[in-house]
């Protein structure tokens, strides 16, 4: 029962994502069976529309800005965290966690109201600044886990040996982080690249990505919508798979280190 209930869990789950893709190639506009034949149609269509074609360059500046931003910002927090006392650390970490936990729709109608009050003008800058505040939470505790277990005595010991403060930030610190900066930026990218609730309310009169699928689908369901969707849908997993493998490279190589550390005779 256990394992039918897991198939059942996976069908329901992958099932319209296959769906999607499938029709996405089908060679006619009928959303329904029987299945008439696999075509570009609906990609070639699609790649020649200009509203996408500036709405997909709107999510990557968007989520570009945001990535570069959330890890200038993230990367002095997580580094921060550790060298706080107990209670004001624990306070942080609380406050940190607030944008995942407060609902997408308060966090765009409190931005919304924030605009507002001070006379600034929705656009793309202000898209940045939702994503920033929505995805710096996710970075800040990725690189936590990987600074929890940095070992303080290199900073040391390179300070011991006449390095400065920046000089030991750049060439002792940065490069034991670097994978899971980058881990972490490419997830980020990935969360500001689909972000559509608070995008709603501090978009402007611009538009990415996701708010262009979904001025698409308030008209009518195109067949160009499922095009759409698998493209950002392949974008999307092409950044993740990308972070999982340096993370996983990363552990990999720490791994090895240990054991090769056992391996020399004390």
């Amino acid at each position: 029962m256990l394992r039918a209930y897991v198939w059942l869990y996976l069908a329901f789950l992958f099932l319209p994502i296959l769906m999607i893709t499938l029709f996405a190639f089908h060679a006619t506009s009928a959303l329904s069976f029987p299945f008439e034949g696999f075509g570009l149609r609906w990609f070639r269509e699609i790649l020649g529309n200009d509203r996408f074609i500036g709405a997909l360059k709107n999510s990557v500046i968007v989520a570009s800005a945001t990535s570069v931003i959330t890890c200038l910002l993230g990367t002095f927090a997580a580094l921060a965290f550790p060298r706080l006392s107990e209670r004001p650390r624990a306070a942080l970490g609380f406050l940190g966690f607030a944008p995942i936990v407060l609902p997408g729709l308060f966090l765009g109608i409190a931005l919304l109201v924030l605009f507002e009050r001070l006379g600034i003008f929705r656009s793309l800058v202000t898209v940045i600044i939702g994503h920033t505040l929505f995805c710096l939470p996710f970075f800040i505790e990725t690189v936590r886990t990987r600074v929890a277990y940095f070992d303080a005595e290199l900073e040391l010991a390179a300070r011991d040996l006449g390095a400065g403060p920046f000089t030991t930030f750049r060439l002792v610190t940065l490069p034991i982080l670097m994978p899971t900066l980058l881990a972490g930026t490419i997830l980020v990218f990935a969360l500001s690249f689909d972000e559509i609730v608070i995008t709603v309310f501090i978009i402007g009169d611009q538009s990415t990505l996701p708010f262009f699928i979904l001025s698409m689908m308030r008209r009518t369901v195109n067949p160009t919508i499922n095009a759409v969707s698998v493209l950002a849908m392949l974008l999307t997993l092409t950044m993740l798979l990308v972070a999982g493998g340096i993370l996983w490279m990363q552990r990999r190589r720490a791994i090895q280190r240990r054991v090769s550390d056992k391996e020399i005779p004390q």
